[in-house]
C-alpha cells in the first residue's frame, strides 16, 4: 500500500453534460486520466479528469477517501478508462463506467508510466489487465523497467438488468481519429470519410423504408 496500489473501480457521472462527453471522441477506452481529490463539505469526492482537463465522473465517497490518503502520501494517481455503460433504472437512466486505478511512487515514475501505457494499449483492445498484485509484481515492474505485464486478466463485471455496455474497446473510426490527433492527417480524413459513409448509409436505409 505504501509503494503501489492498483484496482478496477466504478465511477458515476454527475450530469448529462459529463455523460455526453463520455460518448464522444474526447473519451476513448484506454485513455489516461488524472484524479483530482476534493472535499465537498465533510465528504471526500475524487474526480476523473480527462486529458482535455474536463471532469467526466467521480468515485464513491469511501473510495474517494482511500484515494485522498494515497495522494496525501505523495503517490501519483492515474486511471485508465475500461468501459462506459448505460443503466435504464431508475428512470431516466444514467451513464457510468469503470477504470483501472493505479498509484505509485514518483521516484519510480519512468517504470510505472511505461507499465500504465502498456495497460492502456491492451485496454484499447478490450483486454483488462490485472493491476492488483503482491509486492513481487511491483518488483517485476521495476526490474523490467515497466515492460512486464501480468498474464491474469479481469473480466467485465456481471451486467445488471437493463444495462448496456456502450464502449469497451476502441473502434476503427476512433483509432483513426486518434491517429489524426497525433498528426497523421491521412487517418483523420479516412475516419471522417468512414463516419460520413455510415451516416449516408443510414439515411439511405431510412429513406428506403419510407421513414422520410
Amino acid at each position: 500500500m505504501n509503494q503501489y496500489f492498483g484496482t478496477y473501480h466504478r465511477f458515476e457521472t454527475a450530469s448529462k453534460k459529463e455523460a455526453g462527453r463520455l460518448l464522444g471522441a474526447d473519451n476513448l477506452v484506454g485513455d489516461l486520466y488524472h484524479i483530482d481529490c476534493t472535499m465537498e463539505g465533510t465528504a471526500h469526492k475524487a474526480w476523473l479528469v480527462s486529458r482535455f482537463d474536463q471532469r467526466i465522473g467521480y468515485f464513491d465517497e469511501d473510495f474517494s477517501r482511500d484515494l485522498s490518503i494515497l495522494a496525501a502520501r505523495d503517490l501519483t494517481l492515474v486511471a485508465v478508462l475500461s468501459f462506459i455503460a448505460f443503466t435504464e433504472s431508475p428512470e431516466p437512466g444514467h451513464y457510468w463506467g469503470e477504470v483501472a486505478v493505479v498509484a505509485y511512487e514518483p521516484a519510480q515514475a519512468d517504470d510505472f508510466e511505461t507499465f500504465v501505457q502498456n495497460v492502456a494499449m491492451r485496454m484499447q483492445d478490450g483486454i483488462r489487465t490485472n493491476v492488483s498484485f503482491e509486492p513481487d509484481g511491483v518488483n517485476r515492474i521495476v526490474e523490467s523497467r515497466g515492460t512486464w505485464i501480468p498474464e491474469k486478466t479481469i473480466p467485465l463485471p456481471q451486467k445488471e438488468k437493463g444495462t448496456v455496455i456502450m464502449k469497451s474497446r476502441r473502434s476503427l473510426s476512433e483509432r483513426a481519429i486518434e491517429q489524426g490527433r497525433k498528426g497523421n492527417k491521412g487517418c483523420y480524413l479516412v475516419s471522417w470519410a468512414f463516419l460520413l459513409a455510415l451516416v449516408a448509409g443510414a439515411l439511405f436505409t431510412m429513406k428506403s423504408c419510407g421513414l422520410f
